[in-house]
């Protein structure tokens, strides 16, 4: 493998890494604020399906719908039911690859969005459906919020701090070492 190739490599897992940490941080932040949360996601959902990948693929209506799973089913306390997807970013802003999956995502689920962001505070913020406003910028409140989820706020802030500390951390010593490459 060359490095231009070790390179991508090592983003992607890097990016599913910090997917994955925003995972739990939302899980644990719902749960601790009361909420039952169950894995649904499609890694979820596929890992035990024994058919060949191009069945799934994103080329056909299935395939599609598959490949948009929200990552969680999130039952409030009043024991209703709600599907919810969570993104990572490091600011939150939109990027080009964000509208046709998250179009697609809204089509078949119409699932608020919890992006973990680590740029600035609030690091939580809930994008809710059509997810974008006409300047094509998200649509986003503040997780606590949203009040069906009844986020505690001494959770909240101990999840904050967590995104800070794995995150954020990551992002602060790219731009150093981007900086440091840049002195050169």
């Amino acid at each position: 493998m060359n490095k231009k190739n070790l390179s991508k490599e090592k983003g992607f897992t890097e990016g599913i890494l910090k997917g994955r940490m925003a995972e739990v941080l939302v899980e644990e932040l719902l749960k601790k604020s009361g909420n039952k949360v169950y894995r649904f996601g499609y890694e979820a959902i596929t890992q035990n399906l024994v058919q060949p990948d191009e069945i799934f693929s994103g080329n056909t209506e299935v395939g599609k719908k598959i490949r948009t799973i929200p990552d969680f089913i999130v039952v409030n306390k009043k024991g209703e039911p709600e599907f919810v997807e969570v993104k990572f970013r490091w600011n939150a802003e939109p990027n080009e690859n964000d509208f046709t999956p998250l179009q697609e995502a809204a089509k078949y689920w119409n699932a608020p969005i919890i992006l973990v962001s680590c740029r600035e505070k609030p690091y939580f913020r809930v994008i809710l459906p059509p997810y974008f406003d006409a300047k094509g910028n998200f649509k986003f409140v503040p997780i606590e919020k949203i009040s069906d989820w009844n986020i505690n706020k001494e959770a909240l802030s101990k999840s904050e701090e967590l995104v800070s500390t794995y995150l954020g951390s990551t992002m602060i010593n790219r731009s150093r070492l981007l900086g440091k490459v840049l002195e050169f």
